[in-house]
């Protein structure tokens, strides 16, 4: 083995609020900010389904919905730079929903990972909303596979 490789990651357990994606936004925002800044973070990961805030049930029903999610992931994209975020969205696409997670830096999306397993027991539900992933995601950061 070379060289070690240092990646300073930090896990941002946050609890965003159901429906307020603006607010969930500028929390992550925030939040990334505060992990490259005040940490030292290269990397911030955020919990599923963040945007929308967990669990969203029937608001992703709504068409609208996927308009206001697109909208503040434009805003997402723009503001914040200097560090990795993974954090956790609806995918709506002409197949269907995924329950996915961004990896998003500078700008740029570096890997879209759509949940494969979807929990259908007890309080879960998600095979309503969300069709599963096929592939997994490995992505390279900062040079750790």
């Amino acid at each position: 083995m070379t060289g070690a490789v240092e990646l300073r990651l930090v896990v941002a357990q946050v609890d965003m609020l159901v429906g307020d994606i603006h607010g969930n936004v500028t929390r992550l925002i925030a939040e990334a900010e505060r992990a490259r800044d005040e940490l030292g973070a290269q990397v911030v990961v955020f919990p599923e389904l963040a945007v929308t805030g967990y669990p969203p049930e029937d608001l992703l029903l709504r068409p609208d919905l996927y308009e206001w999610v697109d909208e503040e992931l434009t805003r997402l994209r723009k503001a914040v730079h200097g560090i990795t975020l993974i954090f956790g969205y609806p995918e709506k696409t002409p197949h269907g929903v995924y329950n996915a997670a961004l990896v998003l830096r500078d700008g740029r999306i570096l890997a879209n990972a759509r949940k494969r397993y979807l929990p259908n027991y007890a309080v879960f539900d998600e095979k309503r909303y969300f069709i599963p992933g096929q592939e997994a995601c490995v992505v390279e950061l900062e040079g750790v596979p």
